[in-house]
């Protein structure tokens, strides 16, 4: 009798089968390995993937050689898995789940193949079978921990209670204070009790950022002043609420329209009726007194249709004296400015009694835009002060008719700060208008692209200037507000500010000079192939401080769910030209990791000046880029944001490119790199080291090909906006792809807490004591997730019962 007689025929089809799907999956692997061993790539596959046809082709003829063969293939998978990857969880899942399932899969039909070769079957493969679905357990398991970068050392602050003085009273400016503190000295809610949080109340503004692909979000943190609390929309509406109830107090519908970048990040405050800390080394102008009946404290706010706004707190009335009917137009002295080329999306900064302003001017859509002027104004009357023009810094006045600001130049769209004792205000700036083509750059472009500035508020004097991107090609401008801490350098306190970038780096400066305070080295880059580009040959590294998501990939850092997602990242990252950080774009392609989105971004720095640390939240997302020489007649970007945000073909309007761009990703749209994608690290200020860094978020609102995957898989996600971090001891975060606001123990990275959102959110945490109950409130306002097109109109306070 034949041997496959002795099988049925049931039997003999899943032999068959099982087989054929195997050699399939050998041959697939072994033709993309093939590409990638012809790129200089790993000989893994091309190897790997015949043995694997090789076994499939046995195990379908009956042979029981095709079973022990894929058991060599798996335990020289595992064993490369390792060499190639370390033993670290993601990577490894990635090689080496899938192959186990099969191997599971084989080892079951193992008695099948015994008998179609007259054998009898043992018990042995039902114990292989055993152990290996035992260790798929474990592995699917893993998928729902939390695996940090780097574990908790033992040294995250620790718990130090609030001297009853030294209490938060309001959070009264974006970042809290001034300078970007993002930390509030309150611990009624704390490590011990945030278990026990519950929605205090909600309120729906009526204003959904709904977005068509043109970047209408909510990225809001909002302010709190006495029984206030006070919201802006994407359309720039202002609304007051009673902080105890969410009850609307009163409301101002500005409804600015534009046709991107729809969005709200925070507004400025000013009591006329309390006095001004005055410093030490300038005059600052007193402020006057309000009119009597309207306007003693106000709110501020500047729009996306490039308007500065001042209202009355109480009443949400305008101010009266303030601009035209409490408004000033920010376009003036700008030259043409054609819809959503010049936008302000960053809150106002409050120093003293002037009021600073910068704006976004679209990245990349032509040469000829508006300029990024950065102007200060009368807090009372709404008159220009001063205006710091990049172009033409010399000259504080505004333009004289017929004349504009220079055109073009560098601008700063994110938030600023300001340092009361000394007067000076600190602003994160941008790149001049075509992000990645600096040929016609000017020397003062040179000079002000992706620096940190630093201004007299009274004058707007430039009182030093320090740069992070030298001839920036990357769109690496400056994304965050600048945090002011105390630094201890050389057993001495400095006043110093910190600030992260979209390259992973983080500066610390000293606030009156610009100097670095941890070494930064300028280390040698190599140019692309742009005619008359005057390419930097050094970049500056703060190699002082940790480097966030910001390490030299190699091919054994690609990634993917499954081992064939992962080669055809293999692929595409061999086929690239990748120099590491500062690789710069050519009319090749070329990588640029992490991308223009970051590394780091608006959502800013959270501190903690009791224990002197600060935490910082990333995203992780490589960029590939290639300039395509044109004769560029298209018609300009309209600088919008898709949910993929502004990628694809753009043509740079007046120059000899157009360029295309777009994320790293793999087939099924996750990240080509291994996770995690998004992290929250804690830094110790002391000794400038990581104490704990972990992943933030999941795949539960979320997944590849845009599938929601409705689990709770603790990945690390791309976070998109800012952290709150309390004297309680914990970090709040809600920027994350999933629908949920987050607390983190700031002594070792652990989630305490987590409450469900309606939808995603992009906003800023913050918290405040009600004056009027005592009781601790968390406030964030939920409109949506970038990645999601769920939207929504949710603000929601948390406290305990």
């Amino acid at each position: 009798m034949k041997q496959s007689q002795r099988l049925s025929g049931i039997s003999k089809f899943i032999l068959v089968g099982l087989g054929v799907i195997i050699a399939l999956l050998g041959l697939a692997l072994a033709a993309g390995g093939v590409k990638l061993v012809s790129l200089g790539g790993s000989w893994y596959f091309l190897v790997g993937g015949l043995v694997m046809a090789v076994s499939g082709l046995l195990i379908a003829r009956f042979k029981t050689a095709g079973a022990w063969l894929f058991a060599a293939f798996l335990v020289g998978t595992a064993i490369w898995a390792v060499s190639d990857a370390g033993l670290v969880f993601w990577p490894v899942f990635s090689r080496l789940f899938m192959f186990s399932a099969v191997g599971l899969a084989v080892t079951l039909v193992y008695p099948l193949l015994k008998r179609a070769n007259g054998g009898v079957p043992g018990r042995g493969a039902y114990g292989v079978a055993a152990v290996l679905a035992v260790g798929l357990a474990v592995a699917a398991g893993n998928m729902f921990v939390a695996h940090p970068t780097v574990a908790a050392t033992g040294t995250g602050p620790g718990l130090t209670p609030v001297e009853p003085d030294k209490a938060q009273k309001d959070w009264a400016h974006y970042g809290n204070t001034e300078g970007g503190s993002r930390f509030a000295a309150l611990d009624q809610i704390n490590r011990n009790n945030v278990d026990k949080l519950k929605v205090a109340w909600t309120y729906h503004t009526g204003d959904v950022a709904e977005s068509d692909g043109n970047g209408a979000e909510d990225q809001l943190t909002p302010l709190q002043i006495g029984n206030k609390v006070f919201i802006c929309t994407p359309h720039n509406n202002l609304i007051a609420l009673d902080a105890d109830t969410g009850k609307e107090l009163w409301k101002n519908a500005i409804n600015a329209k534009s046709k991107v970048w729809q969005r709200c990040r925070g507004m400025a405050y000013f009591d006329a009726t309390k006095s001004i800390a005055q410093p030490s080394n300038s005059s600052i102008i007193e402020a006057k007194p309000a009119p009597a009946a309207n306007c003693q404290r106000r709110l501020l706010t500047n729009t996306i249709d490039a308007r500065l706004i001042a209202v009355d707190a109480d009443t949400g009335e305008f101010c009266q004296g303030f601009g035209n009917n409490g408004q000033v137009d920010l376009k003036a002295g700008l030259g043409d400015v054609p819809d959503s080329y010049y936008q302000l999306s960053s809150a106002p900064l409050m120093a003293g009694t002037t009021v600073v302003v910068g704006g976004r001017v679209a990245d990349n859509v032509q040469t000829d835009m508006p300029g990024g002027v950065i102007r200060g104004f009368d807090v009372i009357t709404g008159a220009m002060r001063w205006a710091f023009d990049p172009g033409n810094p010399q000259d504080k006045k505004a333009p004289a008719d017929g004349s504009t600001y220079v055109r073009s130049t560098p601008n700063s769209w994110a938030p600023m700060s300001y340092d009361p004792a000394t007067n000076t205000v600190f602003l994160p700036m941008g790149s001049s208008s075509t992000d990645i083509y600096g040929v016609e750059r000017s020397k003062l472009d040179h000079t002000y692209g992706a620096s940190i500035l630093a201004l007299d508020a009274t004058t707007g004097d430039e009182r030093w200037v320090f740069q992070t991107v030298h001839n920036d090609l990357w769109d690496f401008d400056l994304p965050m507000q600048p945090s002011l801490i105390d630094f201890t350098k050389d057993g001495k306190s400095v006043p110093a500010l910190v600030i992260g970038t979209k390259a992973g780096q983080i500066y610390v400066l000293d606030r009156a000079t610009g100097k670095p305070l941890t070494e930064v080295k300028e280390v040698p880059v190599k140019a692309a192939n742009i005619p008359n580009e005057p390419y930097s040959p050094t970049q500056p590294k703060s190699v002082g401080m940790p480097q966030i998501g910001a390490q030299h990939l190699t091919e054994s850092d690609m990634w993917g769910a499954t081992p064939y997602d992962q080669l055809l990242c293999r692929i595409d990252f061999k086929s690239m030209r990748y120099d590491g950080l500062y690789t710069a774009p050519g009319t090749d392609k070329s990588l640029s990791f992490p991308g223009s989105l970051g590394g780091m971004n608006w959502g800013s720095i959270s501190t903690d000046p009791v224990h002197g640390f600060i935490f910082v939240n990333d995203m992780r997302l490589g960029l590939w880029i290639q300039m395509i020489p044109s004769q560029n007649k298209a018609q300009a970007s309209s600088g919008g944001e898709a949910l993929n945000t502004g990628m694809g073909a753009v043509p740079l309007k007046g120059t000899p490119y157009a360029v295309n761009k777009n994320r790293f990703l793999s087939v099924a749209g996750i990240p080509c790199q291994a996770p995690p994608f998004g992290t929250l690290t804690a830094i110790d200020m002391k000794t400038q080291k990581v104490a704990w860094q972990v992943p933030v978020g999941t795949v539960e609102d979320t997944g590849p090909l845009g599938i929601r995957m409705h689990l709770p898989i603790k990945i690390g996600l791309p976070t998109l906006g800012g952290t709150l971090s309390t004297q309680g001891g914990l970090i709040f975060i809600a920027g994350t792809q999933d629908f949920y606001l987050r607390a983190f123990n700031s002594g070792n990275g652990e989630e305490v807490w987590k409450a469900r959102l309606p939808v995603g959110s992009q906003g800023g945490p913050m918290t405040f004591v009600s004056p009027k109950t005592g009781k601790q409130y968390i406030v964030v306002t939920a409109g949506g997730a970038r990645q999601s097109t769920d939207r929504g109109d949710y603000v929601m306070a948390y406290a305990l019962p």
